[in-house]
């Protein structure tokens, strides 16, 4: 019998960007270390590293841990806000419910049970929890309690899809659950709920090339598929907005699974940015020669830095036709995305890295569901067929 060897995975090495953001899921966040290396794919052992490190530089390590008195008090106010924040959300949700007669209350509570404590709930919507119980012994017909059950799942696919998936994604999901129910249903259900997903702006072609930059041909030729992982790379910028000016986000996402490989954050947008984008991306996958990376004709993509980085990797360079957004599609659709599920207007600098570090790296490449590669998440996709 011939032992056949199996082929040993490259080391993998992350950029100290994406350390930090790691580390600022855990100490800022409040995640635990096994919740964050478990959606970003890591081991325990590295984030501990990490987030150890990160505390002994910011002089917040053990020997100035709080006291059990200061940690009560701090348990005890950390409930106080996300009951507040639990009730400022019910809320909102609320709407003109006050005006409705209490079927429509009961009916309300008994959807919202999962979510909420029904005495919140009750107190809220102005009704007791005697008559609300009283209600519910009734016996309902059996549609109405396949709904019933139907409207919690998806209102739970809708909270998982953090509130962007519209009917079809939530049709997939739970198609997923084994729940076999039309889409039909999902979206009469969904409005029963005022459940609606994110729709996307219309897109505004603003990009310019760079004259007399060295272009490359466009040997992408718009196919925005690959046959296997890095194969096709596509790159490219957009803009983002705080109330001290604009920040520049350059990503690159993987056709073969719309893994996103690389990306950075920088208040200018120039070759550097790119070039960091890029070198994330070098060293999260470890790309064979051979790999096409295709962008615009941007200056930050056309600079001779960006080709010695390509060429000295053995990528193929690739470029869309002067003011064709259709070329490079992928990438526009993934930016139109974020932007109606994240917004493009962030409290600070800060902020903004924090939360694209978990639309991208947790929500997106872990998570969301992709109607390009059969409503998967990326990472999903590439571990089902590996």
């Amino acid at each position: 019998m011939v032992e056949v060897k199996k082929e040993r995975r490259p080391r993998r090495s992350y950029t100290e960007e994406f350390k930090a953001g790691a580390v600022r899921l855990v100490l800022e966040e409040g995640k635990t270390v096994s919740q964050v290396a478990r959606d970003l794919d890591l081991t325990l052992s590295a984030l501990r590293t990490w987030v150890e490190q990160a505390r002994a530089d910011s002089g917040k390590g053990k020997p100035g841990a709080l006291t059990s008195a200061e940690r009560q008090e701090l348990t005890k106010l950390r409930k106080q806000v996300r009951e507040l924040e639990m009730e400022r959300t019910l809320l909102k949700k609320l709407g003109g419910l006050h005006r409705e007669g209490e079927r429509v209350k009961f009916e309300f509570i008994r959807a919202q049970q999962a979510h909420f404590s029904i005495s919140l709930l009750c107190r809220l919507l102005g009704v007791s929890r005697s008559g609300f119980y009283a209600w519910r012994s009734r016996p309902p017909s059996s549609r109405k309690r396949v709904d019933e059950r139907l409207k919690v799942l998806v209102r739970g696919a809708h909270t998982l899809g953090r509130r962007a998936y519209g009917s079809p994604r939530i049709h997939r999901a739970l198609r997923n659950q084994g729940v076999h129910v039309s889409r039909k249903r999902v979206i009469r259900l969904m409005q029963e709920e005022r459940l609606v997903g994110r729709a996307r702006r219309r897109y505004r072609c603003t990009a310019e090339g760079a004259p007399g930059q060295p272009v490359a041909a466009n040997l992408l030729e718009r196919p925005f598929t690959a046959q296997r992982p890095n194969q096709r790379w596509v790159g490219d910028t957009t803009e983002l907005t705080t109330p001290d000016g604009k920040l520049s986000l350059a990503a690159i996402i993987d056709l073969y699974s719309r893994f996103v490989v690389g990306w950075a954050l920088s208040a200018m947008n120039t070759r550097h940015l790119v070039l960091q984008a890029l070198d994330m991306a070098l060293r999260r996958r470890c790309p064979p020669e051979g790999l096409l990376h295709h962008s615009d004709q941007g200056s930050t993509y056309a600079s001779e830095d960006s080709q010695r980085v390509l060429a000295r990797h053995g990528i193929r360079r690739s470029m869309s036709r002067r003011g064709n957004c259709y070329d490079n599609a992928a990438m526009e659709s993934r930016f139109s995305t974020l932007k109606n599920e994240l917004g493009e207007f962030f409290e600070s600098a800060s902020s903004a890295r924090v939360k694209l570090f978990d639309s991208i790296e947790v929500f997106y490449n872990q998570q969301r569901m992709h109607s390009a590669i059969g409503y998967a998440a990326p990472a999903e996709f590439e571990r089902a067929a590996a």
